[in-house]
């Protein structure tokens, strides 16, 4: 091969890499202080797919807590971002992915107002008084349904079935994940809790007492959603290291109540341990492929 005919396969090489290369900060689009009447108003950052500008497809959607830590390591917890966008880049199956920003008031948007309800009143006082106050999850859930998602609908080519609309979260972003699903199934299909903060407190101060009352208080709230195994599907998961070893006594009893109403595995539910993985966001980066997967998987 002569001199010339590399240099020319080199720049049909150079030239199709450009093309095929995903980039991230170009399908970014951030809206700053979107407006609620119902909780303070916040960033929504929104990360559209390669094709999107160039197709007239339309995409399932995923809408993800505490979104400052997605796809942005300037705005990033510890600059430390979960690779949203380079998870996403790639795949067959593409999503517009909303990543909703947190506030000051995150413990007290992202604590499930009706599993609060169903605690004794000396636990609900001393988890509220640890947030901050009583719960406004129902409030952000107004926020999400009401507002945000039919901004988003109106704005983008999104799939608005159940089956195609997401939400996912860590921690207490997990928790709001699965209340939201709880109370709005009809509205959201799928929902992923990455190291699902289920003590909703301090778990290093919960005594046995409090984790039986704590998981009496989400098997009644199940009972009374509308959630249901067949139109709805639950990916949730943990670590083993830091605060994620606090998380098995709880886990382990959650996913028989799970079971029990008839959730099941490799179905329409999946519970996941991860050994040796920590409660940050660079362990939900190595493993935010799983959950895109579970969530996408039904996606039409």
């Amino acid at each position: 091969m002569n001199a010339l005919s590399r240099i020319v396969i080199g720049l049909f090489s150079l030239f199709f890499a450009v093309l095929a290369a995903p980039d991230a900060d170009a399908r970014i689009v951030k809206i700053e202080n979107f407006a609620s009447s119902f909780v303070k108003a916040r960033n929504v950052s929104i990360l559209l797919p390669p094709d999107y500008d160039g197709s007239s497809k339309r995409y399932p959607v995923i809408y993800m807590h505490d979104g400052q830590n997605l796809f942005e390591p300037g705005y990033a917890y510890g600059g430390k971002e979960w690779g949203v966008d380079e998870a996403m880049a790639g795949r067959k199956k593409q999503a517009i992915i909303i990543g909703v920003w947190n506030t000051d008031l995150r413990g007290r948007e992202y604590l499930p107002a009706k599993v609060a309800a169903n605690l004794p009143a000396d636990l609900r006082a001393r988890i509220e008084g640890l947030h901050g106050g009583a719960s406004l999850a129902d409030n952000y859930l107004r926020f999400l349904v009401e507002e945000l998602k039919p901004y988003i609908d109106r704005s983008y080519r999104t799939k608005t079935d159940r089956k195609s609309t997401s939400l996912m979260g860590s921690s207490m972003g997990g928790l709001i994940s699965l209340y939201a699903m709880g109370e709005y199934p009809e509205i959201f299909g799928n929902a992923a809790a990455l190291s699902i903060h289920w003590p909703l407190a301090d778990p290093t101060k919960a005594s046995e007492a409090d984790r039986d009352a704590i998981v009496a208080a989400f098997d009644k709230w199940m009972k009374q959603s509308r959630m249901r195994p067949s139109p709805n599907r639950f990916y949730t998961d943990h670590g083993t290291v830091n605060l994620d070893s606090f998380y098995a006594p709880y886990s382990s009893r959650m996913d028989k109540l799970f079971a029990a109403a008839g959730w099941r595995s490799n179905r329409n539910w999946s519970s996941r341990v991860f050994e040796g993985t920590d409660h940050n966001e660079a362990a939900w980066r190595e493993r935010v492929d799983i959950p895109l997967d579970f969530l996408l998987s039904r996606a039409k």
